[in-house]
């Protein structure tokens, strides 16, 4: 092999492994235990959640468009899938455009100082993850968007989260486990 193909060779290389690293990564991921403060005091641990079937956290923040936009979706999955055994935790985070704080969403029950997000890899608003439990951790069997319409949920065609909670509460597979979420940054 010649010095000039090198350096092709191993951009050929490393892609190829982030890929993999990434699919592996998405498909079974585990995660441990993480706490995050209670918006009415106190905190609560990941862990405290080991005997639901699911736990589904969704990072959201009132002064992104997005979080609004799925305030109604969200609660209606809330409302659907709690007396299931799956257990939703809506968690606040500080983003990028932060300026008007509390411009009426009232999902969020927690607040993340970072530990959260960065356990499982989030980076924008209104991304979701799927966790089940497993063994003293849990799985991450899906992360990303909650739909395939932020904007109108009058035209939504793919409702991914709630496939995946109906796939893992039947005991099937997630199906689908990445989805790339549409938000506000997550800042850092």
């Amino acid at each position: 092999m010649s010095f000039r193909k090198f350096p092709l060779f191993l951009a050929a290389a490393l892609l190829v492994a982030t890929v993999t690293f990434g699919i592996a990564r998405a498909q079974s991921g585990t995660v441990s235990d993480f706490t995050v403060q209670k918006s009415g005091g106190g905190s609560a641990s990941l862990s405290a959640y080991a005997g639901q079937k699911a736990v589904v956290v969704v990072f959201v923040n009132p002064a992104c468009a997005f979080t609004r936009l799925y305030q109604e979706r969200l609660s209606a999955l809330n409302s659907a899938y709690s007396g299931r055994g799956v257990q939703f935790m809506f968690i606040n985070v500080p983003i990028n455009l932060d300026a008007a704080e509390g411009s009426g969403a009232s999902l969020a029950t927690f607040t993340d100082e970072g530990a959260a997000s960065a356990a499982l890899g989030v980076s924008k608003t209104t991304e979701a993850v799927v966790l089940q439990p497993a063994s003293g951790s849990f799985a991450v069997r899906y992360r990303g968007a909650i739909d395939d319409n932020p904007q109108v949920a009058s035209g939504v065609q793919q409702h991914y989260l709630q496939q995946v909670l109906d796939n893992i509460l039947a005991g099937r597979a997630a199906g689908v486990v990445d989805k790339r979420a549409a938000g506000c940054l997550i800042k850092r």
